[in-house]
């Protein structure tokens, strides 16, 4: 399964028959897996959209859109043209409308076509919605971008845009058995998105390949730089101390074996000590999310507080409570850390942080989405992030690794990416 199956997506609805090989798939998988919201009259509505984007294609051949026909699932915490938004919440939807989100209107003009909203967590949180790992049944697909993760994983799409605010898309990506890219933060408007913590949230997305992940960063990301030339291979650093001590036995275990393929592919991979105080960069992020939340849901949460799912209203009473001093120096350390772990980066001659997606495989049960913990520390320094796919344990459960690379440098992150995948895989 994971990313070969994923690639069984149809990658253009304009190629003929695509478009019902799409619906065949969905017949197939998403009763199962239950990534997207339901929406009425689906098919018709991309029949019609596939043919007035086939018509406009053929009338300009010259200038073919980079992502033409390409059916993609939306997070519903992006407002769509077209599509109510509900955030996985039971708010009206009325309350969080707004204009389409600059992300999903880059993607239509690039060609892109939205095959329908995907599952999230509340309001991109931790309350799950219903959607099932398709890979390991029975176990979550992570969160909070649910959908999207197991709207690639199934081949129902192959790409789907998600948000990470700790750990949203590396995390399921690794459970999922998929590519999943955390640009660099800020470096895709988040306007049109709901928010969760502004101080945090990125948009991103998950695809069947890295191929497909660098089509889409050169329509989603400001100023993407292309062709960008980078060594053959780049060093590798593991961030050795408190912070990989938080894997578990079984994800420390597949890590070790990532790495040995890594190196035996030719990739030097070295130890580096970071991030000693581990502990205190959790709490700070943790207590980030909940102050800004609390920003984000006060005038919502004071006339439907009712509505809100217990984790997400003990989130905004932790958001309520928290000392404006102690937020404001949880602000100033995510400059504080990214700082640190590129000055790092820099005395040990590494090119990119090699760690754990996940703490480990998916765990078991609905319930709950998972620990973001192993994606927290590069989400709160704002660096590029890409989870790609490491194989399955002896119980056949995925797992994924993830590679950072400096502030600003999501180019040369994914240029290097596609030999780690393969190398990976090998």
């Amino acid at each position: 399964m994971s990313a070969l199956l994923a690639a069984s997506a149809p990658s253009d609805l304009t190629r003929p028959g695509a478009l019902e090989a799409l619906r065949r798939r969905f017949d197939d998988r998403e009763s199962e897996v239950l990534a997207f919201l339901p929406e009425e009259g689906r098919w018709e509505r991309l029949a019609a959209e596939v043919s007035a984007l086939a018509d406009a294609a053929a009338s300009r051949p010259s200038a073919r859109a980079p992502l033409l026909g390409l059916p993609l699932g939306i997070k519903d915490i992006f407002r769509v043209d077209g599509f109510p938004t509900s955030a996985g919440s039971s708010l009206p939807p009325e309350v969080l409308a707004g204009p389409q989100s600059v992300a999903v209107t880059r993607l239509r003009e690039a060609g892109a076509l939205v095959a329908g909203k995907t599952v999230t967590t509340e309001f991109a949180y931790f309350a799950p919605g219903p959607t099932r790992n398709p890979v390991a049944p029975g176990r979550t697909p992570g969160g909070s971008s649910s959908g999207s993760a197991a709207a690639v994983g199934a081949g129902l799409v192959p790409a789907a845009i998600g948000s990470q605010t700790i750990g949203s898309i590396c995390r399921p990506a690794a459970f999922c058995g998929v590519v999943g890219f955390k640009p660099t933060y800020e470096r895709v408007p988040r306007d049109g998105v709901i928010p969760l913590s502004p101080s945090l949230d990125h948009v991103g997305w998950l695809t069947a390949d890295v191929d497909l992940a660098l089509r889409l960063a050169a329509v989603l990301c400001d100023g993407w730089r292309s062709p960008v030339a980078v060594p053959a291979r780049p060093v590798l650093g593991v961030p050795e101390g408190p912070y990989l001590e938080r894997a578990s036995e079984g994800g420390l275990v597949a890590f070790a074996v990532a790495c040995t393929r890594l190196k035996a592919a030719g990739f030097e991979v070295r130890s580096t000590p970071a991030m000693e105080d581990f502990a205190a960069i959790d709490t700070r992020h943790r207590l980030l999310v909940a102050a800004d939340a609390w920003q984000v849901h006060r005038e919502w949460f004071a006339r439907f507080g009712d509505r809100y799912h217990t984790e997400t209203r003990g989130l905004l009473e932790r958001g309520r409570a928290a000392d404006p001093v102690a937020v404001a120096k949880a602000r100033a350390g995510r400059g504080e850390l990214r700082d640190d772990l590129e000055a790092r980066m820099d005395a040990a001659g590494i090119d990119l942080w090699l760690s754990p997606a996940a703490q480990g495989p998916p765990p078991q049960g609905l319930g709950a989405t998972g620990d973001p913990v192993m994606n927290l520390p590069w989400t709160h320094a704002g660096m590029p992030a890409v989870s790609l796919p490491a194989g399955r344990d002896a119980d056949g459960l995925p797992h994924g690794v993830q590679l950072v690379a400096r502030t600003g440098c999501d180019e040369e992150l994914l240029a290097w990416a596609g030999s780690l995948a393969e190398a990976l895989h090998q």
